[in-house]
């Protein structure tokens, strides 16, 4: 059997070490039969993860509703009638005690959403004082919170914050048939005062908005590219919400969603792949084909995972028990 890196071994860039992928190495991942690209991503995976382990992140939803934004996917959004109503930002105290009981759970890293288009400066002080207190629990903070200027990305990483969300959702050619009201620029320069502050980058996107095979493509190559390269890579299943301009988008084909963490992997080799939003409703079976894929984090535990649900954590310790998967604990 031939191996992928036959056609499409990366080329180095002139100036540095790193790789750099194009579209049409990465469309022929895409093309491998299924067991050849399996083996691929399995492979690289177990050079750079030679452990069969998970890392075990909580995500918690710490300002609910109300957000300007158009993105077709979100029941966050103020315009859509999803029966979300907007919250206030919560406590200190109120995510310290989430935090607390994700911590028991095994989770080593507690993540935090708010539904803002960005940042204000005015909650910087608040938002300040939640990472502190992540941090003084000895897990690993990452927030996401929309877009960033220079000066707030240096405020977090003053506070402590290891890692900042922002995904880029998918290509730049499909980008305005999901979002309006933001441009994909703005995202990437986001990401870029992230890297400025000295952060790591949390980065990734969505697949089954209806894009094509070329998007998905075209979407990895944009985070593979990234200089330096980023630390953790969420793919996310479209878990359609009623109200959602995307209510009744079709699922794809669960070997189409394997294929993209699978080429994820073998594109981005060194970077946590996280399987996301939409694991709820897969099964074992699909979730463990994933793993072996590349997938090698998950949000974990009893809360719920923006808006849309996730599995129970007897459910999540009872599958990596089958698969021989340990939970990752915190140095």
């Amino acid at each position: 059997m031939s191996t992928v890196m036959t056609h499409c071994q990366p080329q180095k860039t002139k100036s540095t070490s790193e790789k750099t992928w194009t579209t049409e190495q990465a469309l022929a991942l895409f093309e491998l039969p299924f067991p050849d690209l399996i083996y691929q991503a399995q492979t690289v995976h177990r050079q750079f993860f030679p452990e069969s382990t998970m890392q075990l992140s909580t995500l918690l939803n710490i300002k609910l509703g109300g957000c300007p934004e158009d993105c077709h996917y979100c029941p966050q959004a103020a315009r859509y009638d999803t029966g979300i109503k907007a919250e206030k930002l919560m406590s200190v105290d109120s995510v310290r005690c989430q935090a607390e009981a994700a911590k028991e759970a095994g989770a080593t890293r507690f993540c935090m959403g708010a539904a803002w288009r960005e940042l204000k400066d005015r909650d910087i002080p608040a938002i300040a004082a939640i990472v502190k207190e992540i941090k003084a629990l000895g897990m690993e903070s990452c927030l996401t919170l929309g877009m960033l200027t220079e000066s707030q990305a240096a405020a977090l990483r003053e506070a402590g914050l290891d890692y900042y969300n922002h995904n880029i959702d998918t290509s730049r050619e499909f980008y305005d048939k999901i979002i309006s009201t933001r441009t994909f620029d703005d995202r990437l320069q986001t990401l870029q005062h992230v890297r400025d502050a000295g952060m790591k980058v949390c980065c990734g996107g969505i697949v089954g908005m209806g894009e094509a095979v070329k998007d998905r493509a075209n979407m990895l190559v944009e985070l593979a590219n990234m200089s330096p390269a980023i630390e953790s890579v969420p793919i996310n299943h479209l878990a359609p919400v009623e109200g959602t301009p995307l209510a009744e988008m079709p699922a794809i084909d669960p070997f189409d969603f394997v294929r993209t963490i699978a080429v994820a992997r073998i594109m981005m080799p060194q970077a946590r792949v996280r399987l996301s939003a939409g694991r709820v409703k897969m099964s074992d079976e699909l979730q463990a084909l994933c793993f072996i894929a590349g997938a090698n984090s998950i949000f974990y535990g009893r809360e719920v995972l923006l808006t849309t649900g996730n599995p129970e954590i007897q459910r999540d310790q009872a599958l990596l028990k089958r698969l021989g998967i340990q939970m990752e604990t915190i140095s």
